[in-house]
């Protein structure tokens, strides 16, 4: 079987696949980006780089979780500095990487005073280990932001085009800016990266959080000697959150042309076509790799590469193949209709859909037919809202068919084919016009 090729250029960086590694623990010194480059990784981006001195991490708990009933990881949260490490032993394990490993893409993050003195110096230091670019950490929510950097300058556009610019005079090599999502829109943010000269842009960045309390003690979860602080939330939990923000930098007039890194949440190669198809070009983990190990990169790559073999697509075709379908609720078609419909033979008489539709939603599902417990739908009373689609535990039970004949619930009227082309919205692309 002929596998899709996977080998991707990201700003003219070269990478065997579009799989890198996200600046964060797992890419904090050479022996694990050496790990994850022997798993079969495209790239990693450094743990993030600063001045010296260095940085002191807190020595307890930087960690929280979020599970899932079954105990599955599917929230992080850290409060986890920058690197900790002296600079010149980062740069020294820099370019010994690059050295080794040419043919992958190796990124370094980096966080700097707004001074631009700062951004001359540090710059060209770290571009001399040979690196393939930059990546500018506007984004960490929990430190640092008091030294007037990370969220502190990912949340002011003018701070992120003044930086962007300091950067990119400084470097030779691409400069990717890594945005914060703790803002209420991120196309300033983006279009202000692309302002200042942004090669590209990279998000999400963490969300901040606090995960929970201790049940025993009543102090927030974890604490360093009694006290706590918010932090980053990663992992599949935000991707929706991700995937908002990469589609409207993607289909925004003013951003479309902006190359995008897409992070958050990405876990398997599903996640990772999400990503691409509303727009990014290539993707970044972390979170994923540091429940599952570096060998998750198989599954990445495999379920990717098949994936494409199917549709029988290219990645370059893939990319940004959703982004037409993204639009305002305002250009939607109301007049557009489609009810549940429950498979019988697949249904398991669990009642979720009944319960949730009948104390929740608009009562369109029986429990009871002709005296014997059986959940259908009622037509004439569901507004095809899909609440049973999203409670059902059996895959494939319960579907949504658009319907093309009988009586619209909210009006009374026959559905005719001259109805479902209206939508008498001036706005709507879609509405007829003749």
């Amino acid at each position: 079987m002929i596998m899709a090729d996977l080998k991707t250029e990201f700003l003219g960086i070269s990478s065997p696949n579009p799989f890198w590694l996200a600046s964060a623990p797992p890419t904090d010194k050479a022996y694990n980006v050496n790990r994850a480059f022997e798993a079969g990784w495209g790239g990693a981006i450094w743990k993030t780089l600063g001045e010296d001195p260095h940085i002191v991490n807190v020595s307890g708990p930087r960690y929280s979780t979020l599970f899932s009933n079954d105990r599955r990881v599917i929230g992080f949260n850290n409060i986890e500095l920058i690197t900790d490490r002296p600079l010149q032993t980062n740069l020294d394990e820099l370019r010994q990487i690059k050295k080794d490993w040419p043919d992958r893409a190796l990124v370094a993050s980096i966080m700097l005073p707004m001074d631009e003195a700062s951004w001359a110096k540090y710059v060209p230091m770290i571009e001399d280990t040979g690196v393939d670019g930059f990546e500018l950490n506007f984004g960490c929510p929990h430190g640092m932001s008091e030294r007037g950097m990370g969220a502190a300058v990912g949340q002011v556009p003018e701070y992120i085009q003044m930086a962007t610019e300091w950067a990119k005079q400084a470097a030779s090599v691409p400069v990717i800016v890594k945005l914060t999502p703790n803002i209420a829109d991120i196309l300033p943010p983006a279009k202000a990266a692309q302002d200042g000269g942004a090669d590209a842009v990279s998000l999400i960045n963490t969300i901040n959080s606090i995960m929970r309390v201790d049940y025993d003690s009543l102090t927030m979860y974890p604490t360093t000697d009694g006290m706590g602080t918010h932090g980053g939330y990663c992992g599949e939990a935000v991707k929706p959150i991700a995937l908002n923000m990469v589609a409207e930098i993607a289909r925004s007039d003013a951003t479309r042309a902006l190359p995008i890194s897409g992070i958050g949440g990405i876990t398997n190669w599903r996640d990772a076509v999400d990503f691409f198809a509303l727009g990014a070009r290539n993707v970044q983990v972390c979170t994923a790799a540091m429940v599952y190990g570096f060998k998750i990169i198989d599954d990445l790559v495999d379920g990717l590469s098949t994936f494409l073999d199917q549709k029988q697509m290219t990645l370059d075709q893939l990319v940004g193949k959703a982004v037409p379908s993204v639009t305002d609720w305002q250009h939607l078609n109301l007049n557009y209709i489609e009810k549940a419909v429950i498979d019988q033979d697949l249904c398991i008489k669990c009642g979720r859909c009944h319960i949730a539709c009948e104390d929740t939603a608009h009562q369109a599902i029986t429990n009871m037919v002709d005296g014997e417990r059986r959940f259908e739908v009622i037509d004439e009373e569901c507004v095809g809202c899909n609440l049973c689609v999203s409670v059902c535990p059996v895959d494939g039970c319960i579907s949504m068919q658009q319907l093309t004949t009988g009586t619209d619930p909210r009006t009374g009227e026959p559905i005719t084919d001259e109805k479902l082309q209206w939508t008498g919205h001036p706005n709507n692309p879609m509405r007829k016009t003749g």
